[in-house]
């Protein structure tokens, strides 16, 4: 049975309209709850978000659905969604919860749920969580002497902080270096900053005046344009982009040169390979990374696994066969040794912590391979407007056709996007002029099925 509520990365839509409603979020809390409760003890669950809006809908509307199943709930407001994955097996909760839609614009909110292990939770959970919502609470509800309580954890930040400092290896510093980041007027506004000053460097901050409109707006790690610009004009070594829940990152070179996620895996997995800290003999990524990278790292006897598309698919792919680099070209980086899910700021130290060492300038980081050209479109259609674009005759034959003219040394990727209504189109090879007509072929017969 497949899931009708969570996608890729949790919950997500359009707030106030379902399925971020404030009744929704209430029936998933009762659900949630009623699924981790275990046991006699005190149960327990830490709840985060990002910085826009809505979640101050969401927030209350969870909190008043755990205490009900007899929960206690901890707030601690802002914070990036993997100090959440940190906090819950800190405080030993049973659940973790972060408010956010991540990279998308303040419209859209989203529900991401973590375990006691602090790892997202698997398809299979989410799928009997869902068959709970439509179950009703009624007769599992805490009598009224065990409702839970709920308590805002003022030392939230300060203990993240810490965390992510303990991170950078021992004996290095970021004593003269400028350093730009922009957290996107999102969670962590705060906390990046702090912990990149409190490690020496001057920081320049950006995104960091959250008002609940502006999170992701022109900013951040899905436009790091204006770091880019920052980067050049300051003089600064290097640049630095979050996303709206910090989860991801990308950075930016001193010439205002922006390095995506797979030339980033790539820095971390030679740099801890030379140092034998790497497990596994490779990485893991998805179908979306560039074949320079795998290329790159058959040069080094590295291998190169892929998954589908999303963090948590990376992460049990590590988990099952001992990986500890692993991640997205978006600039998901998880990092095992220090978190269970994808942590832009610590993917970050981890950067910084080569330029540091090796005393290399941040434009060496893009050099390591050439990525293949790549190309990827998005082609919007409505949902419950007939059958799903790709099911139809005249997009499978354009995409067998596509598949025939790149041939084996070129990739092609049709997949509908986890969090918005998008047939995302990506093709990949040695001749740019025909992966440019490949996508364009196969985008054009989406989009006449998604108007047919």
């Amino acid at each position: 049975m497949a899931r009708k509520l969570f996608g890729t990365d949790g919950i997500r839509g359009q707030a106030n309209l379902e399925p971020i409603t404030a009744q929704t979020a209430l029936t998933l809390a009762l659900a949630a709850g009623r699924w981790f409760r275990r046991g006699d003890h005190r149960h327990r669950v830490v709840i985060g978000k990002d910085t826009r809006l809505s979640g101050y809908m969401v927030e209350p509307a969870l909190t008043s659905g755990f205490v009900s199943m007899g929960m206690d709930v901890v707030l601690v407001g802002p914070m990036p969604t993997p100090a959440i994955a940190m906090l819950v097996p800190s405080l030993r909760a049973d659940l973790g919860v972060v408010i956010s839609a991540s990279h998308n614009p303040y419209q859209d909110n989203g529900i991401k749920l973590f375990g006691p292990n602090g790892y997202k939770l698997s398809d299979e959970i989410e799928l009997e969580i869902e068959a709970l919502m439509e179950d009703s609470a009624g007769g599992h509800l805490a009598p009224s002497s065990d409702l839970g309580r709920a308590w805002r954890l003022d030392d939230a930040p300060g203990r993240y902080m810490e965390f992510a400092k303990r991170t950078f290896p021992t004996g290095l510093r970021l004593d003269g270096m400028k350093i730009c980041i922009d957290c996107a007027h999102g969670a962590a506004y705060k906390v990046a900053p702090t912990v990149l000053f409190e490690l020496g460097a001057e920081v320049i901050p950006l995104g960091v005046s959250p008002d609940g409109f502006n999170i992701n707006k022109e900013s951040g790690a899905t436009a790091p344009q204006e770091l880019a610009a920052a980067v050049v004009a300051h003089g600064a070594h290097v640049g630095i982009a979050l996303d709206g829940d910090a989860d991801r990152v990308v950075i930016v070179d001193e010439a205002g040169t922006i390095i995506d996620g797979d030339a980033l895996m790539a820095v971390i997995a030679t740099w801890w390979r030379d140092r034998d800290r790497l497990r596994g003999g490779g990485i893991v990524t998805t179908v979306m990374s560039n074949l320079g990278l795998e290329r790159y790292l058959k040069t080094l006897n590295l291998g190169l696994i892929r998954t589908q598309v999303g963090d948590r698919y990376v992460i049990e792919e590590m988990r099952e066969h001992g990986y500890n680099v692993g991640g997205e070209q978006s600039g998901h980086i998880i990092l095992s040794d220090y978190n269970t899910t994808g942590d832009g700021l610590i993917a970050a130290l981890q950067v910084l912590a080569v330029l540091v060492a090796d005393g290399r300038p941040a434009s060496d980081m893009g050099r390591l391979f050439e990525p293949v050209p790549q190309l990827l479109k998005n082609v919007r259609y409505e949902r419950g407007n007939g059958a799903m674009p790709l099911e139809l005759d005249s997009v499978q034959s354009a995409i067998a056709a596509g598949k025939d003219r790149l041939g084996d040394g070129g990739r092609l990727v049709i997949r509908p996007s986890g969090t918005e209504p998008l047939i995302r189109v990506m093709a990949e090879g040695d001749d740019s002029d025909l992966v440019t007509a490949v996508v364009d072929d196969i985008c054009a017969a989406v989009e006449q099925a998604a108007g047919a």
